[in-house]
């Protein structure tokens, strides 16, 4: 089941809007994943040669964790908390930050790493993971959302969609891969890949990071995942630049996409871009199967 929503705005002005225009999308997919909910928002760039991480750790005094951070890393640590979450931002490289979170006391899970992307996601109704977030407040250039039906596995947090593999990659999958196992034990022996989860989604996220390090565009690494990535699929996936779509060749997973001037989206189904301003003017349609779909700056 699970629902998946996408907003790329083309129109710098609508910049300041982007969680209010993105907030009832999502909130219309809870009949299709009511379970858990999570989305990823693409903010202004960190300052040049700093990065941020996105943690979790229900409870945890943020204030102390950031003085921690800024003595053993040797560098200032700002930490800026939402609710369960947490960005931490340093002039480090990313994955040193990521390292010294997941090795903390106590330990902090990682949603997301790179310079402009942040993942949040928690347990419980969309509309209630959105308001403790203050996603409707949220400003940005793209969000990518995902709402979760747990049909094969337990309900948790660390299920839930986003998956991030990469600085500033996300991905979120409605459907079913069968040969994620075996990629993913391949990608950790021969790649150097880290996995947090046994979720097939995050697999799909860590294969579109590899082809990437490889010098591939996200449109070619999509392409190659035609090949590589067996099972049924709707990818909405978000990088730096924009957000692409993507639909096995079967593609009996439902996604509908709608464009005008100002922006770009696509859900699981209509209803949930039928709030978005001038979607009576769009161009709408259903994805073609197997046929890559990318919008962005580059």
């Amino acid at each position: 089941m699970c629902g998946i929503v996408g907003l790329y705005l083309k129109n710098p002005e609508l910049r300041t809007r982007l969680g209010s225009l993105f907030a009832p999308m999502l909130t219309e997919m809870t009949e299709r994943g009511p379970d858990s909910a999570g989305l990823a928002v693409y903010r202004d760039q960190a300052p040049t040669g700093r990065v941020r991480v996105t943690v979790r750790a229900p409870g945890v005094d943020w204030h102390a964790t950031g003085e921690r951070a800024s003595s053993e890393l040797g560098t200032p640590v700002t930490v800026t908390p939402m609710a369960t979450h947490a960005v931490l931002e340093a002039a480090v490289d990313g994955e040193v930050l990521r390292d010294w979170a997941q090795a903390g006391d106590p330990p902090l899970r990682v949603t997301s790493s790179g310079t402009t992307l942040e993942i949040y996601k928690e347990i419980g109704l969309p509309a209630a993971v959105l308001e403790r977030f203050g996603v409707p407040q949220m400003s940005g250039t793209h969000m990518i959302g995902h709402t979760r039906m747990a049909t094969e596995s337990a309900v948790t947090t660390e299920g839930a969609h986003p998956f991030n593999t990469g600085d500033d990659l996300c991905l979120v999958h409605n459907g079913s891969l069968s040969n994620h196992h075996r990629l993913r034990d391949w990608l950790r022996e021969h790649q150097g890949l880290k996995f947090q989860t046994e979720n097939d989604s995050e697999v799909a996220a860590g294969y579109l990071t590899w082809r990437l390090m490889q010098g591939a565009t996200i449109a070619e690494a999509l392409e190659a995942g035609l090949r590589d990535l067996d099972g049924f699929y709707t990818f909405a996936v978000g990088t730096r630049d924009g957000f692409s779509v993507l639909r096995d060749p079967i593609a009996c997973k439902p996604a509908v996409m709608a464009e005008t001037d100002d922006w770009v989206a696509m859900a699981s189904e209509f209803r949930a871009l039928a709030r978005l301003p001038s979607v009576d003017d769009a161009v709408v349609w259903e994805p073609r199967p197997g046929q890559v779909y990318s919008w962005g700056r580059a």
